[in-house]
């Protein structure tokens, strides 16, 4: 596929981006494109607003999986391009255009010269929220076309157009989501010992969970408790009756994680006391860490390198991904592809460099192969 329709193609998708389980339109698109390149040895299974594209091998011997996340984030566009997003509040912030456009490059290469081994393309819905890909990969239509290996990329805004990026162990950590409901007694700001204030509540517990890692955790064993949003109250001289935190654990055991929600319920029944309110704590999405083998990593520097492609050793870093529940129960790994965007993952200035489409499939492709050999 040449880089000019690989350039079209994301341009589309990026002006329909939708929220997890809600991707109608996209995975419309996406059997659209599918339908042109089908043939005799081209099968597809729909699983929810998701896709499982079998391209089946000459003498096959295994069966190779690529992964592609399809949906995009609750976030207002502000990249002034011509193709902005049409639905307004959603944006693919975090590259999954790219992700699906270079998904259907190497899809479109694999039926036109298809390999011994087969191969399976999952088109996967729900990365960003509820989580897609535990589901996903319990589900019998997977099951059905299950890979012996699967590998997935992301893009990296940091990273220059013709770099690619990986490490074998741990590339992304154990995540989960945290949302936290305090619920006291409002009234009149003048008369504070007729309340219970949920606004000092709930700001004495973002102080106090910050305790949780720097004295709760064995200073040998990576933690991160973020809380990014806070609400609580209505008007300026009334007592909140009402709290919510929301935020984000992050470790790199996933026994931590565990370590983590134990101790931040045992300060809730503290705070419940000590500020005479109830407290509700939900988890929401919790994904698992990124774990690459070895020996993929060193099959895919190689094969990158013959091709011409720079390869560079990766850090693991604190982000979360739900790939890796895929890779707890099927070996293989993730790789970073280097698209140089002035802007960042989650931003709502994401540009990322078009060249690095065809970057993407052409290593994609290889990878396959490489992996068929």
């Amino acid at each position: 596929m040449e880089l000019s329709d690989l350039q079209t193609i994301r341009r589309e998708l990026h002006q329909i981006p939708e929220l997890g389980f809600q991707e109608v339109k996209t995975q419309l698109y996406l059997l659209e494109k599918i339908q042109r390149m089908k043939k005799s040895h081209v099968e597809f299974q729909k699983w929810k607003t998701g896709l499982i594209v079998r391209v089946a091998g000459v003498n096959a011997s295994k069966t190779i999986g690529f992964r592609c996340d399809i949906d995009a984030l609750p976030i207002n566009e502000q990249t002034n391009y011509p193709f902005q997003s049409i639905h307004e509040g959603r944006m693919h912030a975090c590259g999954h255009d790219f992700h699906m456009t270079i998904a259907l490059g190497a899809l479109q290469e694999i039926i036109e010269n298809p390999l011994n081994d087969h191969v399976v393309f999952i088109f996967q819905p729900a990365e960003e929220g509820p989580g897609g890909a535990l589901p996903m990969l319990q589900s019998e239509e997977l099951n059905k076309w299950k890979p012996d290996v699967i590998f997935a990329l992301h893009i990296a805004p940091d990273l220059p157009v013709g770099t690619v990026s990986s490490k074998p162990g741990l590339l992304f950590a154990n995540t989960s989501e945290l949302f936290i409901d305090f619920v006291g007694k409002g009234g009149h700001a003048a008369y504070p010992h007729l309340t219970k204030d949920m606004s000092v509540a709930a700001s004495s517990f973002v102080v106090e969970l910050q305790q949780i890692v720097a004295r709760g955790l064995d200073p040998l064993e990576s933690g991160v408790i973020t809380i990014g949003k806070m609400e609580s109250g209505f008007v300026q001289n009334a007592i909140a009756e009402n709290a919510r935190l929301e935020g984000t654990i992050r470790t790199i055991d996933p026994t931590t994680i565990d370590t983590v929600k134990q101790k931040i319920e045992m300060m809730a029944r503290g705070f419940e006391i000590s500020h005479d309110c109830s407290i509700s704590i939900d988890y929401g999405a919790n994904y698992y860490q990124v774990y690459n083998e070895e020996r993929f990593v060193d099959l895919f520097a190689n094969t990158v390198q013959q091709a011409g492609i720079t390869y560079q050793e990766a850090s693991a870093a604190m982000t979360g991904e739900d790939f890796g529940y895929m890779l707890k129960e099927i070996p293989g790994f993730m790789f970073w592809l280097g698209v140089e965007s002035p802007f960042g993952l989650h931003h709502a200035g994401l540009q990322p460099n078009e060249q690095s489409l065809e970057v993407g499939a052409k290593t994609v492709v290889n990878t396959i192969q490489a992996l068929s050999v």
